[in-house]
């Protein structure tokens, strides 16, 4: 396997990228990636996450056709739960990053074609080289377990692509006409659609890709039961 960062760098260094160089990423490296982030933990060893590693022309038929349903007004057809609406702190951090994001890029508050473009990179997964899809055996649909290790192994998969030097973001806009996207990765009718990460070698130059989102500190998040001091 190539050489690969501390793990402590690649956590804490790691940045979701939106701006992708013109460069083809090889198969045997997504292949290793992928094969490191399939050591994730999972629940009673389930291990039911599955991979469509997507690029070239079949990759550009699910951006368009992703892209022309959303315009022509065809509704979200992602096959994961999800909340009607986002409130509280959850929507604070969501505009929050939006403001960052729009601050790097330039996007005036009111410029409503700036902001629908960057919508529409989206659903074309920013363009990357490369689009990963996670799916699940459908026998677990329903249940917790399924989502809860295809997190896992997502996340497992972006901070091994980084420790080499490939960016990632995870894109659940790029699946929002899911029918566009079975049909074009040829994912079976026996696997569900959890999520896609768009993946390549990060374009420096490009300026969202210096984001980096502010994180909720330990004395927010954590609650310390039974120590002593």
């Amino acid at each position: 396997m190539t050489g690969a960062l501390p793990y402590d760098e690649v956590v804490r260094g790691r940045r979701s990228i939106r701006g992708f160089l013109d460069k083809p990423v090889p198969r045997a490296l997504i292949a290793e990636i992928i094969e490191v982030a399939m050591r994730a933990p999972s629940s009673f060893n389930n291990q039911c996450w599955n991979f469509s590693v997507v690029t070239g022309a079949p990759l550009d038929a699910i951006r368009r056709g992703n892209s022309e349903g959303i315009l022509a007004g065809k509704p979200d057809s992602r096959e994961f739960r999800r909340f009607d609406r986002v409130v509280d702190a959850h929507r604070a951090r969501q505009i929050e990053i939006a403001k960052q994001l729009f601050g790097a890029m330039g996007i005036a508050r009111d410029d409503r074609d700036a902001r629908q473009d960057w919508v529409l990179r989206g659903f074309r997964q920013f363009d990357a080289p490369v689009s990963v899809v996670v799916t699940y055996d459908r026998a677990l649909l329903g249940s917790d377990i399924a989502p809860f290790d295809c997190g896992a192994v997502t996340n497992a998969l972006v901070n091994a692509a980084w420790s080499r030097g490939l960016g990632c973001v995870i894109n659940s806009q790029g699946i929002m006409q899911s029918p566009v996207v079975r049909e074009h990765a040829h994912i079976p009718d026996d696997q569900v659609i959890m999520i896609c990460v768009a993946m390549g070698w990060p374009d420096e130059t490009f300026p969202a890709n210096a984001v980096v989102s502010n994180r909720k500190s330990v004395d927010e998040a954590v609650r310390f039961v039974g120590f002593d001091d």
